[in-house]
């Protein structure tokens, strides 16, 4: 499918790499101005330069952490000052950080609400008024395939990740009258840095451990962050403009649930 976001803007936290980094070059792609944000200032350069090689509108690096209420409004400002509006919100920032139950801090769990939950309602609450306003507004969540299924183990990262499925659900109630549309896509193994890094932890071959890994999910392979970016960009524009509310596995059919 052809899609065309000539005319949108969009931020995209957790753009500098992994799915974030693909999600942005394919709204660039696609026409949209894209501004990426993430903490790190070589990585963002790094991203903005690849983004940029496809891109047919606007591309904005910003550096800021999310989890930081000043720094998204920091990067709100930004943003504005450069495209004027903001019509596309992909939450995307955060990895999956899981433990035993009895060894995760106070510290631990609140890091990872900010980072994963309370970024997101600060960011979108920044944006919805404007949204609102020119009715007509794309919000996509990243999460994944635990805030359906946890499994054991799978702490903080389950448990936000399930509240940030219920945030979707209620934004996309209070958005449907002013035609702003909200959805969540839950990950499941998507080839991305984090697994490069436990990887190299440890001490497997990248190859050998996306092959091991892969053999968890019936399609038999990891996914790539493409797949999941063609996904985000159907979502981001007026061919989905039936779709809101939903949460939708994007993981090969690992997922025991549906």
């Amino acid at each position: 499918m052809d899609i065309d976001l000539s005319g949108r803007s969009a931020i995209v936290t957790g753009g500098s790499k992994g799915i974030g980094l693909a999600v942005a070059t394919r709204f660039a792609a696609s026409g949209a101005d894209v501004a990426i944000v993430a903490r790190g200032r070589a990585g963002l350069d790094e991203a903005a330069r690849a983004i940029g090689a496809s891109a047919r509108g606007k591309v904005l690096a910003l550096q800021g952490d999310v989890a930081v209420a000043a720094d998204i409004g920091r990067v709100y400002e930004q943003v504005m000052q450069a495209f004027r509006k903001v019509d596309i919100v992909a939450n995307n920032a955060g990895e999956s950080r899981t433990g035993a139950f009895e060894q995760i801090t106070d510290e631990m769990w609140q890091e990872d609400f900010d980072q994963k939950l309370f970024a997101a309602i600060r960011l979108t609450r920044l944006v919805w008024p404007q949204m609102k306003e020119r009715r007509w507004g794309r919000v996509i969540n990243t999460l994944n395939i635990g805030a359906k299924a946890p499994r054991p183990g799978s702490a903080p990262t389950a448990i936000t990740r399930a509240a940030g499925m219920a945030f979707t659900k209620v934004l996309a109630g209070e958005g449907a009258p002013y035609n702003i549309l909200v959805n969540a896509l839950l990950v499941g193994l998507i080839e991305a840095d984090q697994h490069v890094r436990r990887a190299a932890q440890t001490g497997v071959a990248l190859k050998d451990y996306m092959s091991a890994r892969g053999k968890e999910i019936p399609l038999g392979r990891m996914g790539r962050a493409e797949e999941f970016a063609n996904i985000a960009c159907f979502l981001a524009s007026d061919d989905a403009s039936y779709i809101t509310g939903t949460a939708i596995n994007v993981d090969g059919g690992r997922s025991p649930a549906m």
